[in-house]
């Protein structure tokens, strides 16, 4: 069986970066931003184990 790939558009990696960047700067330190990362990344592994986890949407192959 093939391996599922997380493909990130060029968007959604800029928000990212936005995010963790705006803990960084709230809060004076990179701790949250960490475990927000790492949550994130558990989060993707869980969809790459279970890929019909999430709401369908109109466009095909994507939730």
């Amino acid at each position: 069986m093939a391996k599922r790939k997380i493909i990130w558009s060029n968007r959604a990696k800029i928000k990212r970066y936005e995010i963790l960047k705006f803990y960084i700067d709230r809060n004076k330190s990179h701790t949250y931003s960490i475990k927000l990362n790492r949550r994130i990344n558990k989060e993707l592994r869980l969809l790459i184990k279970y890929p019909d986890l999430g709401i369908k949407t109109d466009i095909e192959g994507v939730r």
